[in-house]
C-alpha cells in the first residue's frame, strides 16, 4: 500500500499527517520540536509501514532544521514544496479560504499522492558537500552585509566628509581597505583629521599592513585630508562622526567575517573529490568553486542532464508560447546565488580561456549585450562542467571548444 507523510512545520510543535493511496486519513498527531518528538514521529511512520527497504516520503516547506536534516540522515526521500504551492494545491479542495496546521498537512500529503513525479526530492548530497554549502552561503552572505554596511558608510561620509572619500577614490576596495579603515577610526571627522600629521598617517598605515611606498602614500592621504572642502557645523559634524564609528564596527565585522569564511569555505572545498575537477576550469578558482558546488552538490541523479543544471542556473532561456506569439527570454527563477556565481565564473573565464573569450565576442557581434554574452558563457561553460563532474576528468579546452572556435580567438 503507497504511503505518504505531511509535515507542516513551525518553531514550536508540527502537524503530522499519513495518508493512504486513496487519501484516506491513516495517522495524525501533533510532535514537539525535540528528541522526543522526532522519536514519536519515526515510530507513527514504522506503524505505518515504514522500513529499511520501503521508505515513507515526506513533504515539508523548508529544506532547513533539525527535523530535515535527521529526516534526511535516514535517507528517507523529503520532498520540499513551496509554500505558494501549498496554498495553491489548498485551494483545488476549497473556496473558503479555510487553513489549519493539520489541513495544510494533510495537502502536503495529498501533493505526493497526486503529484510526486512533478516534484524532486531533497538531493542525497554528502556531509561535506553539505558542509561546503553552509561555509560558502555564509560567506556570500558576509559579503553581501560588506557591501550593505560600505554603502551605509560611504553614504554618510558623502554628507560630512568628502575629503575621505577623495583621500582613497582610487585606491581598489575604497574605504573598504584596513588602511582606510584604521584612518577612518583615529580621525572620524574633518576636524580630527586636520589635526593628524604626515608620520601619524604613517604609523597607520603600517599598523594596517602596508610595507611598501608608505611615506609618499600617508604624504598624499595628507594633502586630500588638509584639502579645502564644505563642512558641516561643528556640532553636527561630532555627531556625524559619532555615527560614521558605529557604522565602521559595522564594516570591520563584515570584513572579517568575510575573509575568515572565505577562507573556511576553501578549506572545506580543497577537501572534496570534486574540487580538482572543478577548479580545472577557466575562470573557477577555489572560492568561486566552493560557490559552485554548494550549489550544485555532488549527487550525481540530482540533474538528469545539463540542460537540467543550465536552467536550475538560470543560464539556459525560457520560451513563453500562446498563439502566434512566441517570446523567449532570460529565466528570472533560478537559483540566484548559482547564477551570481557564474556571473564571476564566466567572466573571468574571458581572459583564462581563448574558446570562452571567442565564444563570448561571437555572441557580442550577432548582437547580445554583455550581460546576456556572459550569461551565454556561462551556459556553454557549464556544460563542459557537468560533462567533466559525470566523467570525473579534468576539463581539456581543446574538447570544450571547436578548433574552429580556437583559431578564430
Amino acid at each position: 500500500m503507497a504511503v505518504f507523510c505531511g509535515i507542516d512545520w513551525s518553531e514550536q510543535h508540527h502537524d503530522v499527517v499519513i495518508v493512504d493511496g486513496d487519501g484516506g486519513l491513516v495517522a495524525r498527531q501533533r510532535i514537539s520540536d525535540d528528541a522526543a518528538g522526532f522519536g514519536r514521529l519515526l515510530e507513527m511512520l514504522a506503524q505505518a509501514g515504514d522500513g529499511p527497504d520501503a521508505r515513507i516520503p515526506v513533504a515539508i516547506e523548508t529544506s532547513r532544521g533539525l527535523l530535515v536534516a535527521c529526516l534526511r540522515a535516514g535517507e528517507r526521500p523529503v520532498f520540499v514544496i513551496n509554500p505558494m504551492a501549498v496554498a495553491r494545491y489548498r485551494e483545488r479542495h476549497t473556496v473558503s479560504r479555510k487553513k489549519s496546521d493539520h489541513g495544510d498537512a494533510v495537502v502536503l500529503a495529498n501533493i505526493l499522492r497526486t503529484d510526486m513525479a512533478a516534484h524532486r526530492a531533497l538531493p542525497a548530497d554528502s556531509e561535506l558537500a553539505q558542509a561546503v554549502t553552509v561555509l560558502a552561503r555564509a560567506q556570500q552572505d558576509a559579503v553581501w552585509d560588506r557591501t550593505q554596511a560600505h554603502n551605509k558608510l560611504r553614504s554618510l561620509l558623502r554628507e560630512y566628509y568628502p575629503a575621505f572619500l577623495a583621500a582613497f577614490r582610487d585606491a581598489r576596495g575604497g574605504i573598504m581597505r584596513p588602511e582606510a579603515r584604521a584612518i577612518l577610526a583615529a580621525a572620524p571627522t574633518p576636524a580630527a583629521a586636520t589635526a593628524m600629521s604626515v608620520q601619524q598617517i604613517a604609523d597607520l598605515l603600517r599598523q594596517a599592513g602596508r610595507q611598501r611606498g608608505v611615506t609618499a602614500r600617508a604624504a598624499r592621504i595628507h594633502q586630500a585630508l588638509t584639502s579645502e572642502h564644505l563642512r558641516q557645523p561643528s556640532p553636527v559634524e561630532q555627531a556625524m562622526g559619532r555615527r560614521a564609528v558605529a557604522l565602521l564596527r559595522a564594516l570591520d565585522t563584515a570584513c572579517v567575517n568575510a575573509e575568515e569564511l572565505a577562507a573556511a569555505a576553501e578549506e572545506a572545498f580543497d577537501q572534496h573529490p570534486d574540487a580538482e575537477i572543478i577548479t580545472s576550469l577557466p575562470g573557477l578558482g577555489r572560492l568561486t568553486g566552493a560557490r559552485v558546488l554548494a550549489e550544485i552538490g555532488d549527487d550525481r541523479s540530482r540533474f538528469a542532464d545539463a540542460r537540467s543544471l543550465k536552467a536550475y542556473a538560470g543560464a539556459a532561456p525560457v520560451t513563453r508560447a500562446s498563439g502566434k506569439r512566441v517570446i523567449v527570454m532570460h529565466r528570472r527563477v533560478k537559483n540566484q546565488r548559482l547564477a551570481t556565481a557564474g556571473y564571476q565564473w564566466a567572466f573571468s573565464a574571458l581572459t583564462a580561456s581563448p574558446g570562452a573569450h571567442a565564444h563570448y565576442q561571437r555572441r557580442r557581434q550577432t548582437g547580445d549585450s554583455h550581460t546576456a554574452a556572459l550569461r551565454n558563457t556561462f551556459n556553454r561553460l557549464l556544460g563542459c562542467l557537468h560533462h567533466c563532474l559525470h566523467t570525473q576528468q579534468p576539463y581539456q579546452e581543446a574538447t570544450a571548444f571547436a578548433a574552429r572556435t580556437l583559431a578564430a580567438a
